[in-house]
């Protein structure tokens, strides 16, 4: 009976803990609570559903199949600095510093690729040429990247890039390059003004290979080539090495519950369901308060997290960040 009985109270606990929202005020201060490396607040409404949410973890489970051949570096532990941030080693270009917004549609696959691709077109110009690589493009278009809105694989856009080439486009509604992103952000956030989330991002936009209206280079003329891609191994030095050497790298993870409400300092797992697989672009790394960490550029708009930015555990391979980078260079520029 007693075993019973502590079996009874256990999953009454279970129950409790599993019905509390994650977006809810108690979650968030359960999370303060236990750890001091990081602080929790309110970014989502507490009304956004999870589904929607977890429509947003947009890296297929079969990722980690598509990745390109790895790329190794030469290395000399002495040149790698304690912290670096792309954002100041490239001041000129202006794309390293943006915040995109994949919107209701899993696309963080084909975010991450192309914020990458556009900051290393410019790193590697020189800061001559500056371009927004179109996600709507990537995200319609390729056939082989997966299931567009309902997921992808990074190290496949990559491919596409080199093989098929990538039109330009800017966010939504900027009408800058031939094909801006079509899905318009909504406002899942807790301030904002944006219109309110709809639940129908799920659509994967039709590739159209003509550029809109008033854009006055032909679709094939606008293509953007690049010249190799690749993957890097989870060693630390070898990411460091290739963000440091080539700008801002792919990286994919596993998001729970607990990121949603990341605010500031360096997140590392503390409570909350697994809720997929998430692309984004690893900008640098650095140490705060004795913890090392990846500096991260999310695509949920700037109103999530620290302006759009997060920091993660770096060197334990936390959630699967150091697993899955990808990257490639651009062609030459003579």
């Amino acid at each position: 009976m007693k075993n019973l009985a502590y079996i009874a109270v256990l999953c009454t606990a279970i129950s409790t803990i599993l019905a509390v929202n994650p977006l809810s005020k108690e979650f968030i201060q359960s999370i303060n609570d236990a750890q001091s490396t990081w602080k929790a607040g309110p970014n989502f409404a507490e009304n956004v559903d999870m589904s929607y949410i977890r429509r947003l973890m947009g890296v297929h489970p079969h990722s980690k199949y598509h990745k390109p051949s790895i790329k190794t570096h030469q290395l000399d532990a002495t040149a790698i600095p304690a912290s670096f941030d792309a954002r100041q080693e490239w001041p000129n270009c202006p794309t390293i510093r943006e915040i995109r917004d994949q919107g209701s549609c899993g696309s963080c696959w084909a975010f991450g690729a192309v914020e990458a691709m556009s900051d290393r077109v410019c790193i590697h110009s020189k800061g001559s040429i500056n371009v927004h690589v179109s996600a709507d493009d990537l995200v319609s278009c390729c056939v082989t990247c997966g299931m567009g809105c309902n997921g992808g694989f990074p190290g496949a856009a990559w491919h596409y890039w080199v093989k098929t080439g990538i039109v330009s486009g800017g966010t939504y509604g900027s009408h800058q390059g031939c094909r801006p992103y079509e899905i318009a952000p909504c406002e899942h956030h807790v301030n904002g003004t944006r219109p309110p989330c709809t639940g129908d991002g799920n659509k994967t936009p039709s590739c159209k290979k003509v550029c809109e209206k008033g854009y006055n280079v032909p679709y094939n003329k606008d293509r953007n080539f690049g010249k190799e891609a690749y993957s890097i191994s989870s060693d630390v030095q070898q990411i460091q090495k290739e963000i440091m050497t080539n700008g801002p790298v792919e990286g994919a993870f596993i998001v729970y519950a607990d990121l949603l409400s990341y605010k500031s300092g360096v997140y590392q797992h503390v409570t909350g369901a697994e809720l997929g697989g998430h692309a984004i672009r690893i900008l640098g790394w650095g140490v705060e308060k004795n913890t090392p960490y990846w500096l991260i550029a999310n695509s949920w708009n700037s109103d999530w997290g620290d302006n759009g930015i997060f920091k993660i555990l770096r060197g334990k391979d936390h959630c699967g960040i150091e697993s899955e980078i990808v990257a490639g260079l651009p062609p030459a520029q003579s």
